[in-house]
């Protein structure tokens, strides 16, 4: 089944899905950020049909999100390495892995990002740069539509507060 296109579509969260592609893309992505290179490492982390794999590896790669070298001559073998746009993707990943840690159905984390110094969770929080200041209601999202003369300003909704 051939996916919708998102490329004329004027939103950058459009256009960002468009260029990451399908949830076996983001599976790829998260074992390039563990450290597979290879065919055979991603095949097997994943258990992807191996042409899907191809199809998927050629399109991360089309899209600037892996880069492929070769690594052996005879007979010729290639790995694939995160690209540097790639790796701008890594905050994303991780809100993803603690946001499946929290809604998923496993029942237990299995997988969380630690501090490597005290070997504790980390509770990740959106800073800005600038300010160091935790990203929240404060911050809006300026957004102009195509009918639209100027910006609306939109506010995202922070997640309640969880009682205790």
């Amino acid at each position: 089944m051939k996916r919708t296109s998102f490329q004329d579509m004027p939103c950058p969260v459009a256009q960002a899905l468009e260029v990451i592609g399908d949830s076996w893309n983001v599976l790829i992505l998260r074992e390039a950020f563990y450290g597979a290179s290879r065919f055979d490492d991603f095949a097997r982390a994943l258990g992807i049909p191996t042409n899907t794999l191809t199809r998927r590896l050629k399109d991360l790669v089309a899209g600037g999100l892996l880069e492929r070298h070769p690594y052996s001559e005879k007979p010729t073998r290639y790995e694939y390495l995160l690209s540097e746009k790639a790796r701008e993707l890594r905050p994303l990943m991780l809100v993803l892995l603690e946001w499946g840690n929290r809604h998923g159905h496993l029942g237990e984390r299995r997988t969380m990002l630690v501090d490597s110094l005290t070997g504790k969770p980390v509770d990740l929080v959106l800073v800005d740069r600038v300010t160091g200041l935790p990203v929240s209601s404060q911050h809006r999202v300026l957004r102009q539509r195509r009918d639209e003369a100027i910006p609306v300003s939109y506010a995202f909704p922070e997640p309640q507060a969880e009682s205790s």
